[in-house]
């Protein structure tokens, strides 16, 4: 495997709709990244790439509160390359990225299992208050100082999941 990470084209958009599909067996996943992608609040989307196919994608977007925090949504891998470690990749480098950036905080709903390998925990997520508080809301201080708690609000795009 020759995996590639890089920022997404243009061109690629139909390509990252095809593999989110995929990854969720529905569309909304796909029309959410749309969304965020035509209201200018992704601030980071990724593809992985293996001898120039698209095999990965993940999309991290700005939240609207609390300051300097994004959310991780979502993070798709095509069905027949999954369990390969190309979404924890993606999803490594997009923490480098946030971090290196000066982003404070990252947000996600998930599977606990999977996401506490990366540092993100409940625990750091409790004190914020969520429509989505519950055991899946996972949060990654990425900064040294802590984010005062605030109410998590993601952009207007989020409204749309069913």
């Amino acid at each position: 495997m020759s995996l590639s990470l890089r920022a997404e084209r243009p061109a690629d958009t139909a390509k990252i709709r095809d593999i989110i599909t995929a990854a969720f067996g529905q569309a909304d996943e796909a029309e959410l990244v749309d969304a965020l992608r035509l209201a200018g609040d992704l601030t980071l989307s990724l593809v992985a790439e293996d001898d120039g196919e698209i095999v990965g994608h993940i999309a991290l977007s700005r939240l609207k509160s609390p300051k300097d925090a994004l959310a991780l949504a979502p993070v798709s891998v095509a069905p027949d390359r999954q369990g390969e470690g190309i979404g924890g990749a993606l999803i490594r480098h997009s923490i480098e990225e946030a971090r290196r950036s000066g982003d404070a905080l990252i947000f996600v709903l998930g599977e606990p299992a999977y996401y506490t390998r990366f540092g993100f925990s409940v625990e750091t997520a409790a004190p914020f208050d969520c429509i989505y508080a519950g055991e899946y809301f996972m949060a990654l201080q990425l900064s040294t100082e802590k984010t005062a708690p605030a109410e998590v609000i993601y952009a207007d795009a989020f409204g749309g999941l069913g």
